[in-house]
């Protein structure tokens, strides 16, 4: 997966917005305004990416045994937060189905409201 190819995608899901609330390196992807991707842009660039995604802590438990790219979040909750190096172990189908997960979790966190108003997971 290229850096196109991840911002693309995380940009298909409903509502979705991209933020540099940290740095002008870090590309964050929102809904309903939290978190639920993020990425170096640097990283990227030289040939060393990653994505921060959120995951179900049992879930990560499991998928940190099964890859060997697949760490606790880097300056993230540990339990709640993995980091994945893109394009090594991991392959894209996964990653695209992280990026699902991540945005589930996160979805499902917002108050009913706002889930009402995006809309759904159809997508």
């Amino acid at each position: 997966m290229n850096i196109q190819q991840y911002f693309e995608y995380c940009l298909s899901k409903p509502a979705v917005t991209e933020h540099f609330p940290f740095d002008e390196d870090t590309l964050v992807f929102k809904v309903g305004g939290k978190m639920f991707a993020l990425a170096s842009l640097s990283a990227w660039e030289k040939g060393n990416p990653s994505v921060n995604l959120k995951c179900d802590p049992e879930r990560s438990a499991e998928l940190r045994a099964e890859y060997d790219d697949i760490k606790p979040g880097y300056h993230m909750s540990k339990v709640h937060w993995n980091t994945i190096s893109v394009n090594q172990g991991v392959p894209d189908k996964m990653l695209r189905e992280l990026i699902d997960h991540s945005y589930a979790l996160v979805f499902k966190s917002l108050t009913k409201k706002l889930q009402s108003e995006i809309g759904g997971l159809e997508k």
